[in-house]
C-alpha cells in the first residue's frame, strides 16, 4: 500500500497535569483515537486527504471534551460562536466560517463554503444559509451546552469583575484540527474551534484565517494550529512554515520548529501545531505544557500523546 499519514490535535496549552485525572486522561486518548480511526479508515481505502481530515475533525467536534462543536466555550455574553476552515493542497481551494452557531459540525459548513460558493470565508447568518442549503444537520442550544464550559465562563467573568486577569492558557485557547497526506500524495488541513473563554462577541481567531491557523499546499505542507490565535495571525504561522520550506529549502520539521519556538514562542504565542508534507512526514511541535495530539500511518500504528510523546515521523 502507498504511504499515507494523518495527524490530529485537540488543543494545546490547555493541559493542567494536576487536574488531569486518570479517567479523564483515558477519555482524551479515546477521543483522539476515535478521530484518527475515522480518518484512517478513509485513507486506507484510498480516499482523499480532504475527506479524511473532515471526518477526523467531525469526530472531535462530536466529543464534548474538546473546545469545539459540542464542547465549545462561551463568549462574554454567554453564547457560543464557532469558527472552522478547510484547505485542499491540490488546488489551494479553501473554505472558512466565522462566528456561527447551529450546525452540528462547523467544519462541514466550512467545506460547504469551499465547494458550493465562489468565496473563501463567510460569517454569521450567511454562512448558516450555506449549511442549510447543503442539508447539514443543525442542533439546538442544549446540545452544545456543557457545564464545565459554563463554569469556566462564570469564573473568568468573576475574576474580571474583581480586576484580575488569569493567564491560564485554558481560558485563552483550545482548538481541534487534522492534517493528512493521502496515497496520491495530496495534502489537506481542517481546523475547528469554539474560540476563547469569555471572548468578545464577534472575535475571530486564527482558525478560519487561511495561512494563520490553517494551510495546505501539495508543494510544501498542510498545517493546523492551536494556541493564542492573535499571535498566530500576526506571524502568519501556518503559511510561514510553507514559506520557509519553499524559499529557504528547510525541512518540514525544521520549519515548523522555528515557527513554533521562535516566531510564536518568543512573542506570547503559546500553542502548537500539526503538519505533514507530501512524503507523509509528520511533525507536532508545541511550546507549552502540552498538546492533545496523535498520528497514524498506513501501517496502522496509532499513537496519541498529551504531554511527552512523539513529535515527528
Amino acid at each position: 500500500m502507498s504511504r499515507f499519514s494523518l495527524a490530529v490535535h485537540g488543543g494545546a496549552g490547555t493541559i493542567n497535569k494536576a487536574s488531569l485525572t486518570p479517567d479523564l486522561e483515558v477519555r482524551y486518548h479515546d477521543g483522539l483515537r476515535t478521530a484518527l480511526q475515522a480518518g484512517h479508515d478513509i485513507l486506507q481505502q484510498g480516499g482523499s486527504a480532504m475527506d479524511a481530515v473532515t471526518a477526523a475533525v467531525c469526530a472531535l467536534e462530536n466529543e464534548p471534551l474538546f473546545n469545539v462543536g459540542r464542547g465549545a466555550v462561551f463568549t462574554s455574553e454567554g453564547v457560543q460562536e464557532m469558527d472552522a476552515a478547510v484547505m485542499d493542497g491540490r488546488t489551494r481551494a479553501a473554505g472558512a466560517v466565522g462566528g456561527i452557531f447551529g450546525p452540528r459540525n462547523p467544519v462541514l459548513n466550512a467545506r460547504a463554503v469551499m465547494e458550493n460558493t465562489e468565496h473563501v470565508m463567510l460569517i454569521g447568518p450567511n454562512a448558516l444559509q450555506i449549511a442549510r442549503e447543503a442539508g447539514l444537520p443543525f442542533e439546538e442550544a442544549p446540545y452544545f451546552f456543557t457545564q464545565a464550559r459554563w463554569d469556566a465562563l462564570q469564573s473568568t467573568l468573576a475574576m474580571r469583575a474583581s480586576g484580575q486577569e488569569d493567564d491560564d492558557p485554558a481560558r485563552r485557547h483550545g482548538t481541534v484540527g487534522a492534517v493528512a497526506c493521502d496515497t496520491q500524495g495530496n495534502l489537506a488541513a481542517a481546523t475547528s474551534t469554539g474560540g476563547m473563554t469569555a471572548k468578545a462577541p464577534g472575535r475571530i481567531g486564527d482558525t478560519p484565517i487561511i495561512g494563520a491557523g490553517t494551510f495546505a499546499d501539495n508543494e510544501t505542507c498542510a498545517v493546523s494550529g492551536t494556541g493564542h490565535g492573535e499571535v498566530f495571525i500576526r506571524y502568519n504561522a501556518a503559511a510561514e512554515i510553507a514559506a520557509r520550506m519553499r524559499h529557504a529549502g528547510e525541512s518540514l520539521v525544521d520549519a515548523a520548529h522555528h515557527v513554533v519556538m521562535e516566531d510564536l514562542g518568543k512573542h506570547d504565542g503559546s500553542g502548537g501545531l500539526i503538519a505533514v508534507d507530501a512524503q507523509g512526514h509528520v511533525t507536532m511541535p508545541f511550546n507549552c505544557e502540552g498538546m492533545y495530539r496523535g498520528m497514524v500511518n498506513e501501517n496502522g500504528n496509532f499513537e496519541t500523546s498529551i504531554h511527552a510523546g512523539p513529535e515527528t515521523r
